[in-house]
């Protein structure tokens, strides 16, 4: 088995940031303002990628920067400028899928660590090789990469070049993100961070000579659905993937929440950690990802399924709890915390700690900020204090079973 795998986290903010951080993240990836594949999320300027930078280090993560977008030849003039900026400002490495972006940070960062992403399509050892020659410390496999595969690169690459996969998240339906389908149907370029996930519409058929009417695309007893992709979901097999020689893995979700961000590295940490003992992961861990939104699970390429088991009929999101709000801190019996969606007093509360274990707790009064006794919580990010005889830490997530 290889050395100890990084669990990496996303974060599209710096509230996510924080959250991937706190809940136990080995690494931590972002976007800059500009070269990066996600463009919804806030992302980090300048000063906000150097402040990250120093709380990552100061946890004892590392913190890699996207610059994975192919740029244009007037995008491509103003890179030098932006990675340079980023060195400086203390980042571990440069996530790129551009070999001119690639010389161009060898040129202006040449200390920089260069994570070849899974934009490139790295599916076999040669081109890993080919890659590390070029100056690359880490391939990420595109995610139609079986197990066994990833294995046979391993066997055939050099020991200090790291290999890095996804463990869960979002999947495209095309092949590692080269979709063309958003930029066709509405200007929207996914190459640019801005895809609109067309592949999760529903679609109907127009027959040519029958015009006006349309045709559900629907699913029988076969699964004929074509577009829609399940979430990956590896919670309970990291073991397999240490075992074929994987250094990272990765979580996908620099758009998702910062609940998201936390419950879920959370999760993949304390997974990981049974999976190296060679122990089952207990079923309390592996629900905890299902207490996210999210679509129904898969294991991706990585075993030899039929492409069907990798689709759904349609787009729901789903999730059995939400997220109720955060614990600000606690003192001489009281918990404050800041609201985030709508409870009323009597919920069940689960609350998680940072890298620790949820904890059950039904409050029995609470009170807003004027110090008023209330029964329901309903104005978002109301401060709010609760009795209570366990301390919390700050940041803990309180959320509740949906009912």
């Amino acid at each position: 088995m290889a050395d100890i795998p990084e669990i990496l986290s996303p974060a599209g903010d710096r509230e996510c940031l924080e959250a991937a951080v706190d809940f136990g993240c080995d690494a931590v990836y972002v976007g800059g303002t500009s070269f990066g594949m996600r463009s919804a999320p806030k992302n980090f300027d300048g000063e906000g990628l150097a402040d990250a930078v120093k709380y990552a280090h100061a946890a004892g993560a590392k913190l890699y920067l996207t610059c994975n977008t192919v740029p244009t030849n007037a995008e491509a003039e103003l890179y030098p400028k932006f990675i340079a900026e980023a060195y400086e400002a203390g980042i571990d490495a440069a996530i790129i899928a551009d070999i001119g972006v690639m010389a161009m940070t060898r040129k202006y960062a040449p200390k920089l660590d260069i994570h070849m992403s899974t934009q490139v399509g790295i599916m076999n050892y040669t081109t890993a090789n080919e890659l590390y020659r070029l100056g690359a410390k880490r391939v990420v496999l595109a995610r139609e990469v079986p197990l066994s595969d990833i294995a046979v690169i391993r066997k055939h690459i050099p020991d200090d070049l790291e290999i890095e996969v996804f463990v869960h998240g979002a999947m495209c339906v095309s092949f590692s993100g080269r979709c063309l389908l958003s930029k066709y149907m509405t200007g929207r370029d996914a190459n640019r961070g801005a895809c609109a996930q067309p592949c999760r519409w529903n679609y109907h058929l127009i027959e040519e000579q029958r015009p006006g009417v349309m045709y559900d695309i629907t699913e029988d007893e076969r699964g004929t659905y074509i577009l829609n992709a399940k979430d990956l979901c590896m919670i309970d097999r990291l073991g397999d993937l240490a075992e074929a020689g994987v250094t990272s893995m990765k979580i996908e979700g620099r758009a998702k929440s910062a609940y998201y961000t936390a419950t879920v590295t959370n999760a993949y940490k304390k997974a990981l950690g049974y999976a190296l003992k060679g122990e089952k992961v207990p079923e309390s861990i592996v629900n905890e990802v299902f207490k996210v939104s999210h679509r129904p699970y898969c294991t991706g390429f990585y075993y030899d399924h039929d492409d069907a088991e990798q689709h759904y009929p349609d787009s729901k999101y789903y999730r059995d709890y939400d997220f109720a709000g955060t614990v600000d801190f606690c003192e001489s019996g009281m918990m404050h915390i800041t609201q985030r969606n709508y409870f009323t007093l009597g919920d069940s509360f689960e609350i998680l700690p940072p890298k620790g274990e949820p904890v059950s707790f039904t409050p029995a009064e609470m009170f807003n900020a004027d110090g008023e006794s209330v029964t329901v919580a309903n104005h978002a990010m109301a401060k709010l204090t609760i009795p209570c005889t366990e301390s919390f830490p700050p940041k803990s997530i309180i959320r509740i079973a949906k009912k």
